[in-house]
């Protein structure tokens, strides 16, 4: 077993005390700009996001907390409001908002809720980003569902996210077939789009597209694919074409039917063009009453990883990119069916395997800002490893003791100088996750 000196394990630090509630970080981009605080939702075990009324920030150093937004009289059925991250340009954070009308018969749901903005200056005054219309005809620019795990572009510009369809939930609700699919959306602030008001409706300010196309039933063998999330930006400012050109890109997981018919994740990349306002060739940017809104031109899925044929076939995890856009980190079984982390090209090609644990990785791999490592979870510790070609042993370091539960929702500062985490910690029976930093100066 490969193993490492302990002595030099830098010194953890607890950010929050308070155990009444979570501290989830949601393995999003927690870190202010400047890297002095951390965001995060106050989610529940018993409610989850739907329970969470808040949306606070912490001082790294000196533990202050500032509340940024509160629903009022928010119930366990919602609204909610949670799994929210930093700009990294401006003082301001993204989250989930479920829909103001929730009640118990009609609660949060993951086709009820949308994007919400707040200001560091202006906290408590919401600012609704992506727009919602349930009614016929629908608007372009504007989806018909929810919208989550909302992440900025390395220049603040964009905004990502997954997202379900409220129009095909009911379909599917109605007819029996699988209709509710998750899929792969973005954001920009080009203009407000305006929809008919009632309590299902929401303006946005931003414009709003789905950019991935999925189906409910992938023909086998094919590059087709029924559900896409685990998704984030390719580089901070994409990936370089070969022509020098920067294109915008996400990075996600695809599940696509093997030739038997099986389910298999693979990783996928999606060219994301710079006018998302022109529709496609698909059908309309606002979708029918019997399909998804359909991706703007010039919006181009590829698949790039092809495990599907082997011994130990998928992926997993949130496929996460270098901060120069040449290389895309995942999970996958070795030949010995070990989960490890493995690197591609946004261009495909053969994978590398980066680690060589003899048991599982796990968590979710993130990049060190300065592309050179990456971390991740194993036997419970948080594992720092080189991406330099070496042996395997002179790559990886232990950042934290091994501990169980392991640490999770691990997110670096600006500078790479920090590594903050979650740990959940018991106390007077009960357990909440609360917010660790270590700092790392390798």
């Amino acid at each position: 077993m490969l193993s490492c000196q302990t002595e030099s394990m830098p010194q953890e630090k607890q950010i929050t005390h308070d155990y009444g509630y979570h501290h989830d970080l949601d393995n999003n981009d927690n870190f202010s700009p400047d890297g002095k605080w951390l965001v995060y939702d106050t989610r529940t075990d018993s409610g989850g996001i739907a329970e969470s009324a808040k949306i606070e920030k912490v001082n790294i150093e000196s533990g202050e907390k500032r509340v940024l937004f509160e629903i009022k009289n928010n119930q366990v059925w919602g609204p909610g409001a949670g799994a929210v991250s930093y700009s990294p340009k401006e003082n301001a954070v993204v989250f989930i908002h479920g829909l103001a009308n929730s009640t118990q018969e009609n609660p949060y749901q993951q086709w009820r809720r949308t994007g919400v903005i707040i200001e560091d200056a202006h906290p408590g005054t919401p600012i609704f980003m992506d727009a919602r219309d349930v009614t016929f005809p629908f608007t372009p620019g504007a989806l018909r569902g929810g919208t989550h795990r909302h992440e900025w572009s390395g220049d603040g510009e964009w905004i990502g996210f997954t997202y379900n369809d409220a129009i095909l939930k009911a379909l599917e609700d109605s007819t029996g077939s699988k209709r509710n699919l998750r899929t792969i959306g973005v954001s920009r602030k080009i203009k407000p789009v305006y929809v008919d008001k009632n309590d299902e409706n929401v303006s946005g300010e931003w414009f709003s597209a789905l950019v991935v196309r999925v189906v409910p039933n992938p023909a086998p063998g094919s590059d087709e694919i029924s559900h896409a999330a685990g998704d984030s930006w390719v580089g901070t400012n994409g990936y370089s074409l070969k022509n020098g050109q920067k294109q915008l890109a996400r990075a996600f997981t695809g599940i696509v039917k093997d030739k038997n018919g099986k389910d298999v994740s693979e990783v996928f990349i999606v060219d994301i063009p710079v006018d998302i306002t022109i529709p496609g060739e698909l059908g309309p940017l606002e979708g029918t009453k019997d399909d998804f809104p359909m991706p703007p031109k010039g919006a181009i899925q590829r698949r790039l990883t092809f495990t599907a044929k082997t011994k130990n076939p998928g992926c997993t995890g949130i496929v996460r990119s270098s901060s120069d856009g040449t290389s895309l980190a995942y999970f996958a079984k070795d030949a010995n069916g070990i989960d490890q982390v493995f690197l591609i090209s946004p261009f495909g090609g053969e994978p590398r395997q980066l680690t060589a644990h003899e048991t599982n990785v796990s968590g979710n791999v993130r990049w060190r800002p300065d592309g050179k490592s990456v971390s991740y979870v194993h036997e419970g510790s948080i594992t720092l490893c080189k991406t330099v070609e070496a042996p395997f042993e002179q790559r990886f370091t232990k950042l934290t003791h091994p501990t169980r539960p392991a640490p999770t929702n691990m997110v670096w500062s600006p500078d790479g100088k920090m590594l903050a985490f979650n740990r959940l910690i018991k106390k007077e029976n009960t357990a909440s996750q609360q917010i660790f930093v270590v700092e790392v100066k390798m």
